[in-house]
């Protein structure tokens, strides 16, 4: 256990950043699984510029790695493109 005020303070903020990472991460997550389940070009072009914009927050906030980030944009380009 912390002994220092500033220990046990640090621990609170990692605990709250952790749990906000979490959310975030997961919420991007989900969506993603809505995109790649699309079957409409139109609907599935809007979920790729809203999921493009998560996961660029995603990676701004060094919570996944920006290759990462790159290669799943990528992936998700191309099945939107393939959608006819």
């Amino acid at each position: 256990m912390a002994n220092h005020k500033s220990a046990e303070k640090r621990i609170r903020a990692n605990e709250t950043k952790r749990v906000r990472n979490r959310y975030q991460h997961k919420t991007t997550r989900t969506v993603i699984k809505k995109l790649r389940t699309a079957t409409v070009k139109t609907e599935a072009e809007a979920l790729l510029k809203e999921v493009s914009s998560m996961i660029d927050k995603l990676a701004k906030k060094n919570i996944i790695h920006w290759k990462k980030a790159a290669n799943q944009k990528s992936k998700l380009t191309k099945v939107v493109n393939k959608i006819a």
